[in-house]
Parts: C-alpha cells; structure tokens; sequence
C-alpha cells in the first residue's frame, strides 16, 4: 500500500526543491549548517538566475541567515563578481559553492565566542579568495574574448597555469591579434557549412583557372625618380651633380662659398629635376567583360578548418608571432560557432603533430605548449597536406572543412601531392587558403593557395625591435614578383 499523502509530502519536505537547483550544488546545499534548508533551497534558484544575468538577488533571498548573506551580499558586488558570473554559468556555481562553503564554517568557532566575530573572520577570508581568484579569471576572459561560456574549464584546473611563461605568452598574442583585425575576419570566414554575402576581405586571389577572364593588355609605367632623363623643372636638394650653374658659380667666390656652404648642408641647393619614365606592357583580365564563370552559387564559409602551421626556423621571430596569433583566432572561431578544428603543425621530414582545437583542458593545455614552443626546424609540407586531404575524405566532421595554410611561403610542392590536391578541389569542393607572413609570394604557395591574405607588416610584430621595422616598412613593392618577372613559372 502506498504510504498516505501526508506523510510522503513530510517526508520529501523540502528536498522537493533540489528539482530546481543545478546538480552540482546539491550536496554544498545540503550540507551547509547556516540558515534554514528550505530556505537555503528556495533561494538558491533565485541567486542562480540573478548572477547569470550579472545581477544581485532581493534581499529577502537570504537563506534564512540575514547577518551573513548580507555581509556575502555586500562582497559579491565590491568585488565586481557579477561580471565574472554574467553569462557563465560555471562562474555562477564556482561562486555559489564558496558563498556556502563560507557560510558552513561559521558553526566552526570557539565555544563562547560571538557570531558576529566569526562572520567578520568569513569576510576577511572571502574577500582575500576571491581578490586573487578575480585576477586570475579576468586574465582568462581577456585571453578568451568573445568565446563567451566556458563550460570545461574550471578554477582549480586553470590556477597552476596562470603565472606560467606559457599563459604570459598566451595573453602576449591574445593583445596582439587586436591589430591584425583583416586576418582575425579572413579566419573566421573559411569553412563551407553556410551561405555568406561575400567573402572575407583577402590581398590576393587567384583566378579560377577553370574559367579565366579575357585577357587586355594594359600599360604599367614606372617612375624612376633622379634617374638620366628629360628636366621636368628645378628643385631643392643637395645633389652636386645636378646643381644649377647659378650655384656652382658661388663655389669659387670667396665671400658666396660661405652661402654655398650653407645651402649644401641644409639640402637647399637649386638642382635640376629629373625623372625617366619606364613603360611595360602587361596582359591582366579585362575588367570591362564579364568572365565565364560570373554567375556562380553563392560562396560558402564559416565551417569546419584544417589548420596546418609551419613551425620551421625561417618562421622564427616575427613570424612566429603573427602564426600563433592565427592559430589563436582560429580557437576563438571555431568556439564561438561551434565548429571543428584541428591542428596540423609540421616540420622537417617527420615532424608532425595533430591536436583538436577545443576550448576543453585538453585543449587549452594544448594551446599553451604551442604559445611556449620555439619554431625551429625544416619544411616538410607534403605530410600535413596528405593528412588534411585524408580528413576530408574520410571524416565526416571535416567533409565541409577548408585547409589554411599558414607560412612564410618557403616551401615547395611535389607533383604528386599537387595533383592529389587539385583531385580533392574538383570533386569534393576543397579550397585551400594561405596566410603569407612574408615579404614575396613564392610558387609552391601559389600553386596550392586559391585564396591567400598577405600580412605586409609583419616585422612590426617581432619581439626584438632590432629584427623589426617600427614603421611597418617592407622592402618589396609589389606582392607579385614572380608574375611579374618570372610570367611562365607558375603552372595552372
């Protein structure tokens, strides 16, 4: 026989409210010695939903012990805990289950000595807790911008790694991916899992050699300034050679020398201007007639990635830097739209290393070993190429993902492995992005990439400013030097 209804709701009473508090804070809220049960489990619902949305409770929610969850009350918002506890729920608990473990401890005082004294001794106990674990959660958030809830990652396993080189290396990168905005949005857009308007922005892009555009020939002039050519007109400078002969007559007088002295040392002598002009001819498509292939389906992005990161020595530096800011960005996306991510680094012959990009323990320690590591090394590109091709094919997490290729360009691509791509291309769809961190585009980059971004400033980047332009200043002037010198080089 079932036991009458009044005595089953005694015997639930209150437990019957643990079906509104999260799991986890069962047994804290069980346990705790202060305040009422019932109460404790009414309100606790309440304080949940109220720090979740970056917010304090009413007052009244105050687990039947006002003295105490006022002082907690008043520390939580002195502390700036709301913040943290926004949006996240696993700061919502991480700050529940201390408030009770706090309070639990009150019953544990000396015989005789007042309440209030012990609830003071709670307070200075709390705030210094929370006062270093703040510090520390704010530099993840910092560090994890945008990714919004972090539902693996909790304190006790990020407190050993906060004041590591790893995670100070980590937050370095993190500030420095604020600059390289155009590369954080060509990042986030790779992948075929949705239908976008447009592209991210990119440098440079190859025409689709399947439908090329008419060719035009069109006239490219160079100026060639102080060069032997026609005068253009008259000008101030220190030039000897080109001086007006006005100016070369002071030379010999013995009171005008002095003037000419002058002007010459202030770069204000009247020289003549020159300038050659040099004209070449250079076949481009002709944007006045639409190509073939004009009308096509809409592009795809934001899916999937493949990641693979050259890690050879001629990356070390300034490159270094701007890969692993890449590689972070490329967390970020992948957390914040819920898409899979996996890591390629690659070396010389046989230096290869696979990892899921994940914001999960396992992830993060991860991620914080590749912050920590020097690239040195050769360039074996071959092997990740073939495992990211395998992906695709065989893996129906990947069957949407695009490769991203970030290098200084210095590599070369074996016939077989660019067949084995071009394959792949044409019939499951693959594109192959590029990310140059250098001064020249090379061709087994161009030969691979259908779309790559070309950071120009990279040096700017460098940890040791002597291995940096402070202005941005790249010696090359044009990102098509191959094409431009060397026009049959690169095959289609």
């Amino acid at each position: 026989m079932a036991p009458p209804p009044a005595l089953t709701d005694g015997v639930n009473t209150p437990y019957q409210l643990l079906e509104d508090v999260t799991r986890a804070l069962w047994m804290p809220a069980l346990v705790c010695s202060s305040g009422a049960t019932g109460r404790r489990l009414r309100d606790l619902p309440a304080w949940e939903r109220a720090l979740s949305a970056g917010q304090l409770p009413h007052a009244q929610c105050d687990f039947d012990d006002a003295p105490a969850l006022g002082v907690l009350r008043r520390l939580v918002a002195e502390l700036g805990l709301c913040q943290l506890t926004q949006g996240s729920a696993p700061m919502v608990g991480q700050v529940l289950r201390a408030m009770l473990w706090h309070l639990d401890r009150l019953i544990d005082r000396p015989a005789g000595e007042p309440r209030a004294l012990a609830i003071a001794r709670m307070e200075t106990s709390f705030r210094a807790a929370w006062e270093q674990q703040r510090q520390g959660w704010e530099e993840v958030l910092v560090l994890f911008k945008s990714l919004g809830d972090l539902p693996d990652l909790q304190w006790d396993e990020l407190r050993g790694r906060l004041c590591s080189r790893e995670w100070v290396e980590a937050r370095r990168i993190g500030e420095l991916l604020a600059q390289l905005r155009e590369l954080a949005a060509f990042i986030d857009g790779i992948g075929r899992s949705e239908v976008v308007a447009t592209m991210p922005p990119a440098e440079h892009a190859l025409p689709a050699p399947q439908a090329p555009r008419p060719l035009a020939a069109v006239a490219v002039t160079t100026h060639l300034v102080d060069q032997p050519s026609e005068v253009r007109g008259v000008k101030r400078s220190g030039q000897i050679a080109r001086m007006l002969a006005s100016e070369a007559a002071m030379v010999r007088h013995p009171l005008l020398q002095r003037l000419w002295r002058a002007r010459f040392a202030e770069q204000q002598l009247l020289t003549y201007e020159d300038e050659a002009v040099l004209t070449q001819w250079r076949l481009q498509p002709d944007a006045r007639r639409a190509a073939p292939s004009a009308l096509q389906a809409q592009p795809l992005g934001r899916g999937p990635m493949l990641l693979c990161l050259d890690t050879s020595g001629s990356m070390r530096g300034a490159p270094e830097n701007v890969a692993k800011a890449c590689v972070l960005q490329a967390l970020r996306s992948a957390h914040a739209a819920r898409r899979a991510c996996r890591l390629l680094t690659f070396g010389g012959t046989g230096e290869l290393l696979e990892q899921d990009l994940a914001l999960t323990t396992d992830g993060l320690n991860h991620l914080l070993d590749l912050m920590g590591q020097g690239f040195d090394g050769g360039t074996d590109v071959q092997t990740p190429l073939e495992r990211a091709v395998a992906h695709v094919a065989s893996d129906p997490a990947f069957a949407q993902a695009d490769i991203l290729i970030v290098s200084d360009g210095e590599f070369g691509v074996t016939p077989a492995t660019l067949e084995m791509l071009r394959d792949c291309k044409a019939r499951r769809g693959l594109r192959v992005h590029g990310i140059l961190i250098g001064d020249r585009e090379t061709i087994g980059l161009l030969e691979v990439s259908d779309q790559i971004h070309w950071v120009r400033a990279w040096r700017r980047y460098a940890t040791d400013t002597r291995d940096a332009y402070t202005d941005g200043f790249s010696p090359v002037h044009s990102q098509s030097l191959t094409a431009l010198y060397f026009p049959n080089a690169i095959r289609r």
